[in-house]
Formats: C-alpha cells, sequence, structure tokens
C-alpha cells in the first residue's frame, strides 16, 4: 500500500471510532511508525510501505481507537522550544501552558531580575521549569513533584537539552522539599473538580494521571494551598503565578485577594481569550 491508501484508510477508521482529529492523528502516528517528518507525505503520497511497518501502524491506529492520546503513543509532546518525552506518569503539557511561562518571563523581566530564584512546583514532565531555565540562563531554578515517577521523567528531558545541571529536582508536597525564598513560584496544579472530572473526555480521563488534574470537590483546592502558603515563601515582591481552569477566574482572583499579602492581582487570558493565569505580587515585606 502507498502512503496516501495507508493515509486515507486509516483516516476512515479514527472518524468512525469518533476521534475528531482524525487526520491529523493517522499522519502523526504514520510520522512516528516511520521515523519521519510528515512533510515527506506530502512530498511521497505514492511512496509504498512494507508490510511489516504497515502493521506496526494499524497497532499504533488501534490504541488511538481506544482514545489513548497520540502524545502517550508517540512518547513526546512539543512545549516551547522542546520535544518533551511524556508517559501516563505525567499530565501531557497543553500549548496553554506557554502563556504561564510568556507571563512569568513578562513579570521577571518588569522587574530586572537577570538571576531569580525560581521554584515550580508540581513540574510533572519539568515543561514549565526547563522553558524558565532555557530562557533564563542565570537563574536558580527548583522543581518540584509529589510523584517521583514524574520526577523521574523531568529529569530525563532535562538531560536531554543539557539542563540537568540547571534544575534542582526534589520530591515532595507543595513547598515541604524546598528552602528560603523565592522572587518567582509557578504552578500548574490539579484545578478539576470531582463533578468536571466524570465529564472529562475519554482520553483525558482514562489515561492522564488522575493526581495531575483532580482537586477535590471544587477544583480550588490546590490554590486554596498553594496561594496561603506561596506568602511565606515569597521574597517582597516576588511573583506567584498558577495556571487556571477558564471557568476559575473570579473564584481564584478572590483566593488570592482573600488570602491578603499581594498586590497587583491580575488574570492574562490565553490566545482563545479565555482566563489561564493567575498572578500576583508579593507586598513588601517589613
Amino acid at each position: 500500500m502507498t502512503i496516501r491508501e495507508i493515509l486515507c484508510e486509516a483516516t476512515q477508521k479514527l472518524e468512525a471510532g469518533t476521534i475528531d482529529s482524525a487526520r491529523l492523528d493517522a499522519e502523526v502516528l504514520l510520522a512516528c511508525c516511520l521515523g519521519c517528518d510528515r512533510m515527506e507525505f506530502m512530498k511521497n503520497p505514492e511512496m509504498t510501505v512494507a508490510e511489516g511497518k504497515q502493521a506496526e501502524f494499524q497497532a499504533l491506529i488501534t490504541r488511538r481507537l481506544s482514545f489513548e492520546p497520540v502524545a502517550y503513543i508517540t512518547g513526546q509532546k512539543a512545549f516551547w522550544t522542546f520535544a518533551l518525552e511524556v508517559n501516563p506518569d505525567v499530565l501531557i503539557p497543553r500549548p496553554d501552558t506557554e502563556v504561564l511561562v510568556e507571563e512569568a518571563l513578562a513579570c521577571l523581566r518588569e522587574a530586572g531580575l537577570d538571576a531569580p530564584r525560581i521554584v515550580d512546583i508540581g513540574t510533572g514532565s519539568g515543561a514549565i521549569a526547563m522553558a524558565l531555565a532555557a530562557e533564563l540562563p542565570d537563574a536558580d531554578v527548583t522543581a518540584t513533584d509529589l510523584s517521583s515517577a514524574a520526577l523521574l521523567v523531568a529529569q530525563r528531558n532535562a538531560r536531554i537539552y543539557w539542563l540537568e545541571g540547571r534544575i534542582d529536582f526534589r520530591a515532595g508536597d507543595l513547598f515541604d522539599p524546598v528552602e528560603g525564598l523565592f522572587d518567582l513560584i509557578v504552578s500548574n496544579p490539579p484545578y478539576i473538580g470531582q463533578e468536571e472530572y466524570e465529564t472529562l473526555p475519554a482520553g483525558v480521563r482514562n489515561f492522564e494521571p488522575e493526581a495531575a488534574l483532580l482537586a477535590g470537590q471544587t477544583g480550588l483546592e490546590f490554590y486554596e494551598k498553594l496561594v496561603y502558603q506561596a506568602k511565606s515563601r515569597l521574597q517582597s515582591e516576588g511573583w506567584l503565578l498558577l495556571e487556571i481552569g477558564a471557568a476559575q477566574g473570579q473564584q481564584v482572583l478572590q483566593i488570592m485577594e482573600q488570602a491578603g499579602g499581594y498586590d497587583r492581582i491580575a488574570i492574562r487570558a490565553d490566545y482563545a481569550g479565555l482566563p489561564r493565569v493567575l498572578k500576583g505580587r508579593r507586598k513588601i515585606v517589613g
């Protein structure tokens, strides 16, 4: 069979299996199987594929039909300037989280900090910590996670991009593994409530780590902990930035306002216009 025929057949199977991004998924999985770029398909649509590779590809399509995320099937997900290793031990990084990185860099630039002390709480694959370390060569970056399995993934990712020596990975809950004060605290914490969790797409609910998604009954549990604990871990005029759910804007804003100790509290929208990042600056202490 040719690439054109294989992709046509796979797309039809995925569409019949109610996979929304059928054609794209078929192309990505075939590229992974053949070890080439998707652009090769456009250049050589009539190229034939060996039967062994066809069988490997069909196995990948079968996995996708069970709603297993493409990123877990290929073992990679693009984020910032990286192609990160991902597996079911870590949440798949979303493009929206890049807005958190952008806003963090903007806050540090405004503060004139070239060598800030940064901690990424709940680092998962290491995406946020790695992006900040890559953009800020003189920064002191720590990344924590409660999951030791997730930290192993993050460490492998950092090693691939020569950032392992730049990031201090520590296991533990929230701020337990770290000491001292920070210029920047960032986190993409769990923010899905129990009721919403039950309605998540099968590809998310059945494959991604529950602990990285579910935050109690309301989805606000981690915000309440982080916002209050961060006050005692920030330098004067240090920043706390948190990714938030699209429908949580006013609720998380109130949590930070009621916590006290913060000024310049604001929410930044993502590029779809949805609330995405809550930020607040620690008031001058003393």
